[in-house]
């Protein structure tokens, strides 16, 4: 409803608009920290009255005559990008990437020269789709995003199929990690925490975690099994050296974005009044520290959103240190059926990063707590 403001509202029950269409009543949904983008007025061509949210689960109740692999009363987790499953994207599996699913393409292609798929309550550049927060949802190419899920896992157990576990992974995979790598993550939030957790799965010797808020920090720790610094509290460049014995790690994920925050007041007000002042769009401290401190040759794995615009960007730290930098939205649908049998298979129980379960009602109250770290939020799950 404009900047730091949403409600819950009474609004038209979605329908099938396409036989391709399918229509969900949602179990669970969950705040993103991507929302908080949204929430924060710097994500462009959002509208007032808009339905937000892109991670929701729940049971189908309606389909369309092209939907040959779902029925009634299936449950399912629906990936946050929306893809059509034929284009060249995603034949190439690059689903984030879809050339059929955006109907607002031309608004997107202004900003960044290309459009990317649509998404689900991500703004109207992005297709205007209405999102999961909410009881009911119209999923479009409902025949190749949802995954079913035919066993007695909880909603919790795999509703972040829909996005934040695929993320991390995704961030984790991009590293392209060999036995006995250390790998930094700047941000340890809940991506950041999957970020964590995947790689060590892809066999990383040493994940080390970098954050401010020590409930955070100690959840990497106890959780996915990092080592921390807090940038507050430590030269973050100094203690990367000694923890790699000098060289710095092999590769490093920014799962922070825009948002990102600095260690020096002076630092950290000057961007903010850039990016108030539509000087720049996003604040990118955490991904200038990650390219500066990877070794020689090193991977920047970029997972963080990004929305559009940054200033003092290092690249002559990427040219002549020679490093690879990899991004993208994730590609959810390449990574659900292989991530839910490490679900089911116990190596990985996602629900570890919930800190907050509260009805749908409650969402307003949410956000809040959520923007505001409040009562050690790290991620909630809302119910209708």
């Amino acid at each position: 409803m404009g900047k730091q403001k949403v409600k819950v509202a009474e609004v038209p029950d979605p329908r099938i608009l396409n036989s391709r269409d399918a229509i969900i009543k949602i179990t669970s949904t969950a705040i993103c920290g991507s929302d908080l983008h949204l929430y924060n007025g710097y994500i462009p061509t959002l509208r007032k009255g808009d339905i937000i949210g892109h991670e929701f689960m729940g049971e189908v109740v309606e389909v369309g005559k092209g939907v040959g692999n779902l029925r009634v009363g299936d449950r399912v987790v629906v990936p946050f990008p929306i893809s059509c499953g034929a284009c060249d994207a995603c034949e190439r599996e690059q689903y984030s990437l879809c050339e059929n699913s955006n109907p607002n393409a031309g608004m997107a292609e202004k900003l960044m020269g290309y459009s990317p798929a649509g998404l689900f309550g991500y703004s109207h550049m992005l297709g205007g789709y209405p999102g999961g927060q909410a009881e009911y949802a119209r999923v479009p190419f409902a025949d190749v995003g949802p995954v079913k899920i035919e066993d007695d896992l909880t909603d919790e157990q795999v509703l972040f199929l829909s996005d934040i576990f695929p993320t991390g992974f995704m961030g984790a995979e991009m590293c392209d990690i060999k036995p006995g790598q250390i790998v930094a993550v700047w941000g340890a939030g809940p991506v950041g925490q999957f970020a964590i957790a995947s790689a060590y799965l892809l066999g990383a010797s040493k994940v080390i975690a970098i954050d401010r808020f020590p409930y955070r920090l100690r959840m990497a720790r106890e959780k996915a099994g990092a080592e921390t610094i807090d940038y507050s509290r430590h030269d973050v460049g100094e203690a990367l050296r000694e923890m790699t014995a000098g060289r710095g790690p092999d590769a490093v994920i920014d799962a922070v974005g825009m948002e990102a925050h600095h260690s020096s007041p002076a630092i950290d007000a000057y961007d903010k009044a850039k990016q108030a002042g539509k000087l720049e769009t996003d604040r990118a401290h955490a991904l200038r520290q990650a390219i500066m401190n990877v070794r020689n040759g090193g991977i920047v794995s970029v997972i963080g959103v990004y929305g559009g615009w940054i200033d003092k960007f290092p690249m002559g730290t990427v040219v002549n240190r020679g490093l690879t930098i990899r991004s993208g939205q994730c590609h959810v649908q390449r990574y659900t059926k292989p991530l839910l049998e490490r679900i089911r298979k116990r190596e990985i129980d996602p629900s570890f990063v919930i800190s907050h379960r509260l009805r749908l009602k409650d969402a307003p109250k949410a956000f809040e707590t959520f923007l505001n770290k409040q009562d050690e939020c790290t991620k909630v799950v809302l119910t209708p």
